[in-house]
């Protein structure tokens, strides 16, 4: 039974040449295998020679015949769309950076579950944790955790405490000589000398 017939408005020395100037690899190796099988390569071995099984090279034969070498990119597509609105996530944003309010909302820092909750009230959209994670990731949030911070600390106890324990340290110098027990040896000998004569 004969291959499918491929298009020769390029020739196979054409095809290596922008094999070989192919960012994609995997585009260079689709480019090879039609050029191996332009040459007159079995079906099978062109495909084996670059890393695909004979259906594979089919399936590209019928796209490059079809689009020619811009068909033989991979097209993903952009995945689905976000559910929310672009203003009902800029509104979520801004939710989220003014901070919860630990009266109103029970909590004192917002965690993904309360976030689902919130989209689900405001919105009516639901969101699994995972989902709403990657949407926070998109809109360039991320999690962060606080300095942790006693809630009946004094600030203003901390920072006279600061203040007065500067005056201290271990490693200043005494006020006086005399009064230290610690002496350069040059002192001690003055000090040795005045004591004999």
């Amino acid at each position: 039974m004969p291959g499918l017939p491929i298009r020769r408005d390029l020739s196979p020395e054409e095809l290596r040449r922008l094999a070989r100037r192919e960012g994609d690899g995997r585009v260079g190796r689709r480019l090879l295998a039609i050029a191996n099988a332009l040459d007159g390569m079995s079906r099978e071995t062109a495909a084996r020679a670059a890393g695909m099984d004979r259906q594979t090279l089919r399936d590209w034969v019928i796209r490059y015949n079809q689009g020619g070498v811009a068909a033989l990119s991979d097209a993903w597509g952009d995945g689905r769309p976000c559910w929310l609105s672009e203003g009902q996530q800029a509104m979520l944003r801004a939710i989220i950076l003014a901070g919860p309010d630990p009266v109103v909302n029970g909590v004192s820092t917002w965690r993904v579950v309360d976030l689902c909750g919130i989209v689900r009230e405001r919105f009516g959209i639901s969101y699994s944790e995972s989902g709403l994670a990657k949407l926070l990731h998109a809109l360039d949030l991320s999690w962060q955790t606080p300095r942790p911070q006693h809630p009946e600390s004094n600030a203003a106890g901390q920072a006279a405490f600061k203040k007065s324990s500067g005056r201290c340290s271990t490693g200043s110098l005494p006020s006086s000589r005399r009064r230290s027990g610690w002496r350069s040896g040059s002192s001690m000998k003055r000090e040795l000398a005045r004591k004999v004569g």
